[in-house]
């Protein structure tokens, strides 16, 4: 029998590569791959790129200046290792990588993985391969499914991509152009998908897009679907406990999604809504196309359905042009909303972007102040909202198990990890805790109800 090749992949950024991986690894099983934790020896390395974050490109140049060192030792032990980069700044760079960094066999963008086994094949052949167009064929169509063993294997959580690209052109971000115009799957294949998924163990499911809201899939009436309806449709599979969604944009909050948090038990009261700025100006110049003014009434209107909704955000500081006013009114709003958390980054140009044209750039010194005033708001309020669940019972999904014998984690409705001394075989339950102390951002207790045993073996979770 042939030993199985190895596989190690590693991804950068948002939660759309994390899925785009693991279906990657469900791709490339099919020719005989198995994943490895290490580089050093996988005969296929694969950098799963982002490029939204700061120094993205650098930062994959000098991982692939390493792995150069690891493919000369393999090479000397008479192994061939193939590097490939995938994903965002794959589509943005295309030969640029391979002209910059000629260790790389394989460049595909992240519409095209599902062709990976004909890049590799082609990469031996010529020595290299590039795909970076945008492929006419649905990729979720030919992809293969995960096998049962690799579904447990990835916990009682797990993605399912609904919608890929986005049409707002915010003028400081690449997605339009390396994930291309927006597109949402048919409500039939993402039921198919998580109905499998909850039929091998996976009890919560988040449902994530470049802009995830704007979600409009061909429903089995022939109707286009908003994304509450689908979460009312997704609610009712046997076996999904909890429904999440990620990320969102406030122009397409739509009456349907408020009325999935008013309705649908299963839908969790916590929502990622990205805001950018607090300043008007700002947000102009942005092309984010709605005021503060318009954001606070967004989650007025999530508020006024469930009163326990929590919020987290996405902020850039030192965005071209932006004054010390600009800035106070970004402060301004973070103190308004309230917010349970929040990502938070110094603005940094996208090459071929409109913002990396704009000339009024703020300073170094500047950015780094901004931020750390920024943080330090948005740290005190994660950090009085976790305060506040001392003394208060909440219902925790459990996921895996802890650091030291007897104990499990879990998360609770605002993905706050929780830990307690408990038998592992709860795991993919929700079940209520008395919270008693708060260790950094995690959650301590003890059961406050009684534990039901299932009736039968539980599905095994990451073994």
């Amino acid at each position: 029998m042939t030993a199985p090749r190895k596989l190690h992949i590693k991804s950068y950024g948002c939660q759309m590569n994390v899925y785009d991986a693991q279906r990657m690894v469900d791709t490339l099983a099919a020719e005989g791959f198995v994943e490895t934790a290490s580089a050093d020896d996988a005969d296929l390395v694969i950098l799963n790129t982002c490029h939204i974050r700061e120094k993205a490109s650098e930062k994959v140049y000098s991982e692939l200046g390493r792995l150069r060192q690891a493919k000369d030792d393999a090479a000397r032990d008479g192994r061939a290792m193939t590097i490939a980069v995938a994903g965002c700044v794959a589509q943005a760079e295309g030969e640029e990588i391979v002209r910059r960094a000629p260790v790389v066999d394989v460049v595909v963008g992240p519409q095209s993985y599902h062709h990976l086994p004909q890049l590799l094949a082609r990469a031996r052949t010529d020595g290299v391969a590039i795909e970076t167009e945008f492929p006419a064929e649905d990729k979720f169509g030919v992809l293969p499914q995960p096998k049962p063993e690799a579904i447990r294997a990835r916990g009682i959580s797990a993605f399912v991509t609904v919608q890929e690209g986005c049409d707002k052109f915010c003028t400081f971000c690449v997605v339009p152009y390396t994930r291309g115009a927006e597109s949402s799957r048919p409500v039939g294949k993402v039921i198919d998908d998580v109905t499998r998924l909850a039929d091998h163990g996976v009890r919560e499911i988040t449902l994530i897009g470049q802009n995830v809201n704007a979600y409009h899939g061909e429903g089995p009436d022939g109707r286009s679907w908003p994304l509450g309806r689908l979460l009312e449709r997704l609610a009712s599979i046997p076996g999904i406990m909890r429904l999440r969604y990620s990320t969102s944009h406030p122009r397409d909050v739509d009456d349907s999604l408020i009325e999935a948090h008013r309705d649908i038990p299963a839908v969790m009261p916590f929502v990622h809504l990205p805001v950018q700025s607090g300043s008007d100006r700002i947000l102009a110049a942005m092309n984010r196309r709605h005021t503060a003014a318009d954001y606070c009434a967004v989650v007025d209107r999530f508020r006024a359905v469930r009163q326990d909704i929590a919020f987290s955000s996405d902020f850039i500081v030192g965005f071209p042009g932006e004054t010390g006013e600009d800035f106070c009114a970004t402060l301004a709003l973070v103190t308004q909303i309230g917010y349970a958390g929040a990502y938070s980054f110094k603005y940094s140009p996208r090459p071929g972007t409109p913002a990396a044209e704009m000339r009024e750039m703020v300073s170094a010194a500047e950015m780094d102040e901004r931020l750390a005033r920024l943080q330090e708001l948005i740290d005190s309020q994660q950090s009085a909202f976790n305060t506040a669940a001392i003394g208060k019972t909440v219902d925790v999904l459990f996921e895996r198990g802890g650091r030291y014998d007897g104990q499990i984690v879990g998360r609770t409705a605002y993905l706050q990890p929780a830990h307690v001394m408990a038998p592992n075989d709860i795991i993919g339950q929700v079940i209520p805790v008395k919270i008693d102390s708060l260790e950094r951002y995690s959650l301590l207790g003890e059961l406050a109800a009684p534990v039901s045993r299932p009736a039968q073996s539980p599905v095994t979770i990451g073994a």
